[in-house]
């Protein structure tokens, strides 16, 4: 027997499932780490530390409601303080969760499907923790109905011309959306854990969630027709939620915050922090789980170009920023910009931002960095911090304004540093329940990228009927597969 008959079959590295992979293969190793896997030490010790950094929130919160906002460092100058720059961290951090899962399916770009259900779980949990900061701001959160328009005894009606009243619209129409299009791509993988399950009780919870799922094609047809309105309502979304959050800023007459480049360039800066925080996860997960035939270093690779590219849409932001106030000739826009570079007192932020967002990251060019997953989880955790202190010294601007008598430092409480470290502990609460209860990945979507998946493919050795193969992806009842009619 010749010698290439019996070898193993060779991993493509552009290839977007690992070799060996079949239809059940793949609902074997997603379903499983659901309904068979035992809960393991990783998790269970990763869930424990993230409840406990969970009660310094509820700590936090508990305090700020008896004793009021004052226990934050929040002054004159720094009317926000953290809430304004942690609002605007998570929400940027849950954008490329919505880029991933629409934009690139809209855009024909099959390397999605192994990243997206993970990315769709990371925007939604990103978005609770940034609604946290200005609900609780507000002092008294209980009255947080007044922002909607809703008729009422005391002749109380939002102001619309505020950038803040369009967050709230803008926040909870892309929460809204994002769970929406979550749960519907979920409906087919809850009817192949229904199918799957053996406890009662676990096959009528996901028979309840499953909708009825038959893997009709009727069902087909309506959920593709869902999922792509959806995806199409999304997409816009991408750029105006963060469009609307950086007028909160750019519609003031600040020195440093009154620019048009500030709707661009905070878009780019919210998909650079998500695909950091998306490798973040993905990274350590995909290595506990065993997932790497799902998500190859190909899907590792596109995720680290997108970043590169967007960094680099941030560090033009940045020089805007500099060659702005040079070019103005405006006397306070080029004193601010000299106290955030060199003579202030936050110019160590500024500093520390452009190494962790503009030098550091540039290693991305590399081939060696995209593909070494030890430094590229490194970077990554240092472009979310570089994306964080990005926040704080846009708001440390506010200590030199136009009058010294209003000048003043921030310094942060340790109840603004609880209200911030708790909210990254209700983030992986949430994450690391999802990883345990639902498919973390989605299996319908993954095998529509196996090539038996066409309904054209050809076997090799198969010659009936002209070559074309008669082996079909698995519908009906089972929940996998997809209808290709």
């Amino acid at each position: 027997m010749a010698t290439d008959t019996i070898r193993p079959p060779q991993h493509d590295p552009d290839a977007l499932v690992g070799p060996g992979q079949t239809f059940t293969t793949i609902s074997d190793t997603i379903g499983d780490a659901v309904i068979k896997r035992p809960v393991d030490r990783q998790w269970l010790f990763g869930f424990a530390l993230a409840f406990v950094v969970l009660q310094l929130l509820a700590m936090t919160i508990t305090n700020l409601l008896f004793v009021g906002v004052g226990i934050w460092g929040i002054n004159i100058p720094h009317g926000w303080g953290f809430d304004i720059i942690n609002f605007v961290w998570w929400i940027g951090i849950g954008h490329a969760g919505t880029l991933i899962s629409a934009i690139l399916l809209l855009m024909h770009q099959r390397w999605r499907n192994s990243i997206n259900r993970f990315a769709e779980a990371m925007t939604i949990f990103a978005v609770l923790c940034a609604g946290l900061y200005p609900l609780f701001h507000m002092g008294r959160p209980w009255y947080a109905y007044w922002l909607l328009p809703l008729p009422n005894s005391m002749d109380l009606w939002p102001q619309f011309r505020s950038p803040l009243m369009w967050d709230v619209f803008a926040v909870s129409t892309y929460l809204t959306v994002s769970v929406l299009f979550w749960l519907v791509g979920l409906v087919p993988d809850f009817a192949n854990l229904r199918d799957r399950a053996t406890n009662p009780v676990t096959k009528t919870i996901f028979g309840v969630l499953s909708l009825g799922w038959r893997g009709s094609a009727k069902h087909w047809q309506r959920y593709e027709a869902a999922y792509i309105i959806l995806a199409g309502l999304s997409t816009p979304l991408v750029l105006s939620v963060h469009t609307i959050v950086s007028f909160d800023f750019a519609v003031s007459n600040l020195p440093g915050w009154h620019a048009t480049i500030f709707p661009p360039y905070f878009v780019a800066g919210a998909i650079y922090s998500g695909f950091a925080m998306v490798l973040t996860l993905v990274i350590p997960v995909r290595s506990w789980y065993g997932l790497e035939n799902l998500i190859t270093m190909k899907h590792i690779d596109n995720m680290a170009k997108v970043m590169l590219a967007t960094g680099l849409m941030v560090v033009y932001g940045y020089s805007q920023e500099a060659f702005m106030a040079w070019y103005s000739g405006e006397l306070y826009e080029q004193r601010m910009f000299y106290n955030r570079a060199w003579g202030g007192p936050y110019a160590w932020a500024y500093w520390m931002l452009l190494l962790c967002n503009a030098a550091i990251p540039q290693l991305l060019w590399m081939k060696y960095f995209r593909q070494n997953l030890f430094w590229l989880f490194l970077i990554s955790l240092v472009v979310n911090t570089g994306m964080w202190l990005e926040r704080y010294v846009i708001l440390m601007t506010l200590s030199r304004d136009f009058l010294p008598s209003s000048w003043g430092q921030y310094l942060p409480t340790v109840w603004d540093w609880g209200m911030f470290i708790g909210s990254i502990g209700f983030f992986f609460f949430g994450m690391l329940l999802f990883i345990r209860l639902v498919p973390m990945i989605s299996i319908f979507e993954v095998q529509l990228l196996l090539p038996e998946a066409d309904p054209h493919h050809r076997p090799a050795g198969d010659k009936q009927h002209g070559g074309a193969s008669m082996r079909a992806v698995p519908t009906g009842g089972q929940g996998g597969g997809h209808h290709h009619g």
